[in-house]
């Protein structure tokens, strides 16, 4: 999922990456493509994830494992990263996600869980003021219910904010028309059908 992400984030875009799955498109970037990556916690150019003597324990993403710097790397205060988000200059940001709706809703901070994230923190700023927002999850939960639903039950992140989702069934397109499947994995297009309780083009 990370790799396809990465392949449709255009060259030169500036993107944010949430928390867990969407840490992982760092590393599938192509060293030539001139993404900016931002942080959340306050830098621009972030590179893909650190190992070994590259570990910095000062540099770390949205999941606070160490990453990289890239040439011409820049540091900013928490508060000018944030006027970054809510001001529309990231042209995509990547979310992970417990659910979306058929409308483009999404729920990712919350499933009342007694050890949940307490609090919905950047990631709502993200999902407003990004001019595009991915979201990469697997298609069902655990239990085998659809994470595409038609109305979304765990509180919401944001309301219609969502461009795109990234499964490991499919690429599906949330558009105004409806839910357009853009590919597929492993499944045809009715068994995907079948898995999901909301209408698929």
């Amino acid at each position: 999922m990370a790799a396809l992400v990465a392949r449709d984030i255009p060259a030169g875009a500036f993107v944010n990456l949430g928390i867990g799955l969407p840490t992982l498109v760092a590393d599938h970037l192509a060293a030539d493509s001139g993404v900016v990556l931002h942080t959340e916690n306050g830098m621009l150019n972030m590179g893909p994830a650190a190992r070994g003597a590259a570990v910095d324990p000062d540099l770390t993403n949205a999941g606070k494992a160490p990453v990289t710097e890239l040439p011409g790397a820049s540091y900013f205060h928490h508060a000018d990263s944030f006027a970054m988000m809510r001001g529309g200059h990231l042209d995509i940001c990547v979310l992970g996600g417990f659910q979306v709706s058929a409308s483009g809703d999404l729920a990712n901070w919350h499933t009342g869980e007694p050890d949940a994230i307490p609090a919905v923190g950047g990631a709502m700023d993200l999902a407003i003021g990004a001019r595009r927002v991915f979201v990469m999850m697997t298609l069902l939960t655990k239990g085998g219910e659809p994470k595409v639903v038609p109305r979304c039950t765990y509180p919401l992140t944001g309301l219609g904010c969502v461009d795109r989702v990234y499964t490991d069934r499919a690429v599906l397109d949330i558009t105004e028309s409806g839910v357009v499947v853009r590919e597929l994995f492993g499944v045809t297009f009715d068994e995907l059908a079948d898995l999901l309780e909301v209408p698929i083009r």
